[in-house]
């Protein structure tokens, strides 16, 4: 098994790719008006409109919001990208800070109110768990 992609579903796609091409550098491919994906290196992000949920049949519940899921990005230097995104998030919740674990961490979110976070190994230990020979 290999986890290919997230699919996020937003409420205002045009606002929410615009934001996520803002904050990734990326340009979306279209594939309809109410589906677009963004391909990166590991996985893909789809971003799908409300509608197209009606898709999947009648019985589909969609819970919104309500549980906590934090979408997560290895960069290169979150101060550096945290200076380059922060007019353009519409929430940033936590500015880049170190956490015990060794990632200096941004945690933001999108306009649909899921969390985003970039991070960057800073210690020897959190350095050697992705595989890098040092910080990126």
């Amino acid at each position: 098994m290999k986890l290919l992609s997230i699919r996020l579903i937003v409420n205002d796609i045009q606002q929410s790719v615009t934001f996520y091409e803002e904050i990734l550098g990326l340009t979306a491919r279209w594939f309809t008006p109410d589906f677009a994906e963004f391909s990166t290196d590991s996985i893909t992000i789809a971003i799908g409109s409300t509608h197209t949920m009606q898709l999947f049949g009648d019985n589909l519940v969609v819970a919104g919001n309500s549980s906590p899921m934090i979408i997560e990005f290895l960069v290169e230097n979150v101060d550096q990208e945290y200076a380059r995104i922060k007019n353009s998030t519409p929430k940033v919740i936590q500015e880049p800070t170190t956490m015990p674990w060794g990632n200096r961490s941004l945690l933001f979110s999108d306009p649909d109110g899921n969390l985003v976070n970039f991070f960057t190994p800073v210690t020897a230990e959190a350095i050697r768990k992705f595989g890098l020979d040092t910080i990126i």
